[in-house]
């Protein structure tokens, strides 16, 4: 689990709280139910109107992720396709079949079973590819859909301060009220501007990120996979691999890994 989204919203939530109590504010004087429910409820309600009910849904469905930031470690994956690698090596390319079910990524394992059913090499990579796109498609509407939200929040906002304001022009004839009344109104734009920069726009980024870093490493699982079926050594496919990681998962790497896997590719040549 990656806390950044919790501990940042955390911290920028906490600065502004702080900033309203050193101002000698009280917390009741921007938490009002009114200008809350316009802000929230009205964006939501204008995202759903700028999509469909299954962006709506994704979108939902893929919130826990920006709070977990649960993404596979590259390392397992380069240690996993080096073991089919090895199985490729010793075995042949038919006994991947029994590998798929040890496979982590249904794409691994697609292309697992694809290799044991003899499925040309051009067609494997265009396979995947299409794979790959289909799910970078799917990630980016969660993401889209909350960055669409940080963008009407702040209008959505004004809208409810607009509203409250011609409340208060109808009691003009009530100057003691008139000050707590022009306050209220700018809260809801205070709410259409934090929900938008607190909430909205850094899950939206957040998830956008979190599906770079997926598709990262679908694209390393495919150079693996290729390789694979190429006939490449294990060694070898270790260290490309290795190559395509950045440089604190490529330090994780095992000189006792290299070693065994030298040795074993020394034996298969002899």
């Amino acid at each position: 689990m990656d806390p950044a989204t919790i501990i940042g919203l955390l911290l920028a939530f906490g600065a502004m709280f702080t900033m309203l109590f050193m101002e000698g504010a009280s917390l009741s004087s921007i938490l009002l139910p009114a200008p809350m429910i316009i802000v929230f409820f009205g964006t939501i309600a204008v995202g759903i109107a700028s999509g469909t009910i299954k962006d709506m849904l994704a979108a939902f469905k893929a919130l826990p992720q920006a709070f977990r930031g649960k993404i596979g470690n590259p390392r397992d994956l380069v240690e996993q396709l080096v073991h089919f690698a090895e199985v490729a090596r010793r075995d042949g390319l038919l006994a991947l079949e029994a590998e798929v079910a040890k496979a982590k990524d249904p794409l691994v394992a697609r292309a697992l079973q694809a290799m044991a059913d003899g499925v040309d090499a051009d067609d494997l990579r265009d396979m995947l590819e299409d794979d790959i796109d289909t799910q970078e498609r799917e990630k980016s509407v969660a993401s889209k859909w909350f960055a669409t939200l940080g963008g009407y929040a702040p209008t959505v906002g004004i809208i409810g301060t607009v509203v409250s304001l011609t409340h208060v022009l109808e009691n003009l004839s009530k100057p003691d009220e008139l000050g707590h009344m022009i306050a209220a109104a700018f809260v809801a734009t205070l709410w259409g501007l934090v929900s938008a920069n607190f909430i909205w726009l850094p899950i939206g980024a957040r998830l956008g990120r979190l599906a770079e870093l997926e598709s990262e490493q679908l694209n390393l699982a495919v150079e693996g996979l290729m390789a694979i079926q190429s006939g490449t050594p294990a060694l070898v496919l270790r260290e490309k691999l290795e190559g395509m990681l950045p440089a604190d998962s490529a330090k994780a790497s095992g000189s006792k890994d290299s070693i065994r896997l030298a040795e074993q590719d020394f034996e298969e040549a002899a």
